[in-house]
């Protein structure tokens, strides 16, 4: 089981400092969020809540993705970094060509994207991005994105996307994975014809279950079932050995541990002035209780 920690609802600046304790902790790796903007008037509705709103605080910050990937691979050696999830049809092809492989080639090679099409429409309309188009141009992103990031002359000549011959430097060392978010039919079938792995949300483990074995089933229907494939989720369970067991066994590979609510309501909380030192006290339990214990269970 690979355990990921997520930055959402952090503060930009105590990430990469975080990094390096998850880092020695013995995580696998970080997933960064991503938004571009909180409209003061949204009309797009957000079914992520019964308000139909965003239910974060205005100023909650979402950092650029691939600029706080950089900075924390460059405080770290070996934990793996990815997006949960970023909107990547709400930018410039040539854009996300750009930002994600120039954060591999810091990272040399310790990046993966996962992406979906979004939801706001706002946001789409900030960047100069067909909103309603999203779903198909997403998917042929994926083919241009892994022929763009082939290092030389490359080019892409597509329905959507026409990228003359062209060199795009730095280019990735190394293949980057493309993981894909969303849970409508057309999001399960991208992942299960495109992808190299599925990003949910947060589940009770009989519902990962489900939408694990939904996309195994659409996996066999394209003949890639027998291809490496990833499933990266947080859990409503109880956090235990047990649990990320069974969880291991229903088919997850990615646990997603939300570092925010670590902190929260912590009788031995310092408090915000504490900065990123604040985090040290449950990673550190996390490990010890989990990590540590999970290792000794398969020796």
């Amino acid at each position: 089981m690979k355990f990921w920690a997520s930055t959402a609802f952090m503060k930009t600046a105590e990430m990469p400092a975080v990094a390096q304790m998850v880092e020695e902790a013995g995580f696998h790796g970080v997933l960064v969020s991503d938004h571009l903007t909180f409209p003061r008037e949204m009309k797009t509705r957000y079914d992520g809540h019964e308000s139909g709103q965003m239910y974060w605080p205005a100023d909650t910050e979402w950092p650029d993705a691939w600029a706080l990937i950089s900075a924390m691979a460059a405080v770290t050696t070996t934990l793996q970094f990815g997006s949960y999830v970023y909107i990547a049809p709400a930018r410039p092809l040539i854009e996300v060509v750009k930002q994600v492989g120039t954060a591999s080639a810091i990272a040399g090679g310790r990046v993966s994207l996962g992406l979906s099409a979004g939801w706001m429409r706002e946001e789409f309309e900030l960047t100069g991005q067909d909103f309603d188009n999203r779903g198909p141009r997403l998917t042929e992103m994926i083919g241009a994105l892994r022929e763009l990031w082939q290092g030389g002359w490359v080019s892409w000549n597509g329905e959507y996307y026409e990228v003359p011959e062209m060199m795009i430097e730095p280019h990735p060392p190394g293949r980057i994975p493309i993981l894909c978010g969303g849970e409508s039919g057309p999001a399960l079938r991208r992942a299960a014809q495109h992808g190299d792995g599925w990003v949910g949300t947060a589940y009770t483990l009989d519902d990962a279950g489900e939408r694990i074995d939904r996309i195994n089933r659409l996996r066999r229907e394209y003949g890639r079932e027998d291809e490496p494939f990833e499933f990266i989720m947080a859990l409503y369970d109880p956090p235990t050995v047990e649990t990320f067991e069974r969880a291991e066994s229903a088919g997850v590979t990615g646990i997603v541990a939300p570092l925010a609510s670590w902190v929260e309501g912590r009788p031995d909380d310092p408090g915000v002035g504490a900065g990123a030192e604040r985090f040290r006290a449950p990673i550190t339990e996390f490990r010890e209780n989990i990590i540590d214990r999970l290792t000794l269970v398969r020796q």
